[in-house]
């Protein structure tokens, strides 16, 4: 998708309609509109749909800091349009995430989540977050919860359907170590109608 340098559309927002503004007052208010129609779409189009596209190609390359750094060219988050706006949390929550800092990645991507993004992949890439975050912390109710989520969804990307195949050995693994864990606690504990010998101490 086309897209405009974010500075290069600050620069031509700024000329175009100050230079409109000039024009007008010299010449009339027809000479200065075409420049001030101009800058005004530019704008509307920064106000519509942010920094997201070019964050999300930041992103892509692997460089968090710069994409971070991009997401907060955009002003107004809260007056994106709406799917930009739930793509504009998702990379906030996936960044967070990276960064260690789960708490805030979890916030991010239920407010995406809220907003309703377009695509079951989409969709499907938050709950499976959302899941992972919670059995890391060991809520595995929460992560279980998510993941029936991601489970009804039709999910076409084959990376999520990799990232899922991990996610099921995740919980056989967790399902294993509870039942090593009961058998082993069983082994430790003293059965009823047990007897246990001591030795009497020698008479002196």
């Amino acid at each position: 998708m086309f897209s405009i340098n974010i500075y290069l559309r600050f620069a031509l927002i700024a000329v175009t309609i100050l230079g409109g503004i000039a024009l007008s007052v010299a010449f009339g208010f027809w000479y200065g509109f075409p420049f001030m129609l101009v800058g005004l779409i530019l704008l509307a189009g920064y106000i519509a749909l942010g920094t997201v596209q070019s964050a999300a190609m930041i992103m892509q390359s692997g460089d968090l800091e710069g994409a971070e750094k991009r997401l907060e060219l955009t002003l107004f988050p809260n007056w994106l349009y709406v799917t930009n706006r739930a793509y504009f949390y998702m990379i906030k929550g996936s960044i967070a995430i990276a960064q260690k800092k789960n708490d805030e990645g979890e916030r991010y991507l239920k407010i995406a989540q809220a907003i309703k993004v377009p695509t079951d992949n989409e969709k499907g890439m938050i709950e499976l977050q959302l899941a992972s975050i919670n059995a890391n912390k060991g809520k595995w109710k929460e992560a279980e919860y998510h993941y029936r989520k991601l489970k009804e969804l039709k999910i076409t990307e084959q990376a999520i359907k990799e990232q899922m195949k991990e996610f099921d050995k995740a919980f056989q693994n967790r399902g294993q170590v509870k039942a090593a864990s009961r058998m082993g606690a069983g082994q430790m504990m003293v059965r009823p109608g047990s007897k246990s010998k001591r030795k009497r101490p020698k008479m002196r």
